[in-house]
């Protein structure tokens, strides 16, 4: 049986590599369910689902936990602390009313998993590995994007408010662009600092985006000796073991 889960989840198989994907598209679901019901009172129905995540969840980190070569290094990884976290809060579920209803701000924390699942990508995503910057300096912008304007959701946003969601995400994003149409607003002391925190951060996030996407610092040159796949574009050496490279510049000196 241990070998059958240890198959799945590092398997090179058809049905592995399937296997993963499906976890995957689990992680992408349960964040959008977070992000998307933080601030919706839960009844029955939203309980059952949470637990049936919770259940999920825990089954991974469990299954995970059991194949692992060193459980305790595993443990203390910042994505698995996160998920003991988030299934803590969906079990929970139930006594997350009235002041602690905020308390399901700490589901968002399953955004960090998003990070474990690059993991999985490279290996088995020739996409991603073709165009890992790229892609993780967008994962990193839409992790802070979802947490922030969770937060801000939380936090900040009215109780009778038609559409909390959209108005949190709307105030992040012309925040993090500076846009600053003025038309919401964090008045408050903590509110000021907070958005200042948003446009900091989010610039800084939008800038690292664009040089992975249009100005590369590194290109891809798998190196013939020792195998090192990233080297500066005018590379002659390997920075690793001194092999000859060959990079193709395009006519750029």
């Amino acid at each position: 049986m241990k070998q059958t889960v240890k198959a799945l989840y590092i398997g090179r198989g058809a049905v592995s590599v399937w296997f993963r994907y499906c976890l995957i598209l689990f992680d992408l679901a349960s964040i959008v369910f977070f992000v998307a019901t933080a601030n919706i009172p839960h009844g029955p129905g939203l309980i059952a689902v949470s637990w049936a995540v919770g259940l999920i969840i825990l089954l991974d980190f469990s299954a995970r936990m059991w194949i692992a070569k060193d459980r305790k290094k595993l443990l203390f990884k910042i994505y698995t602390l996160a998920d003991l976290v988030v299934i803590a809060s969906l079990i929970l579920d139930p006594f997350l009313t009235g002041s602690l209803a905020f308390l399901r701000i700490l589901r968002a924390l399953r955004l960090i998993h998003s990070y474990h699942l690059l993991h999985d990508l490279r290996r088995d995503s020739e996409f991603f590995r073709t165009h890992e910057d790229a892609v993780i300096a967008a994962v990193n912008l839409l992790v802070f994007i979802f947490a922030t304007s969770t937060a801000v959701l939380v936090f900040y946003i009215p109780q009778d408010s038609q559409n909390p969601y959209i108005d949190a995400l709307y105030f992040t994003m012309a925040t993090l662009t500076t846009t600053g149409f003025g038309d919401i607003t964090l008045n408050s002391p903590g509110g000021k600092l907070f958005s200042v925190f948003i446009m900091v951060v989010g610039v800084a996030l939008f800038v690292r985006l664009a040089q992975a996407i249009f100005m590369p610092q590194k290109v891809r040159h798998k190196c013939p000796n020792c195998g090192l796949f990233r080297h500066d574009p005018d590379a002659v050496h390997c920075k690793h073991c001194g092999e000859t490279l060959r990079i193709k510049t395009g006519g750029v000196g």
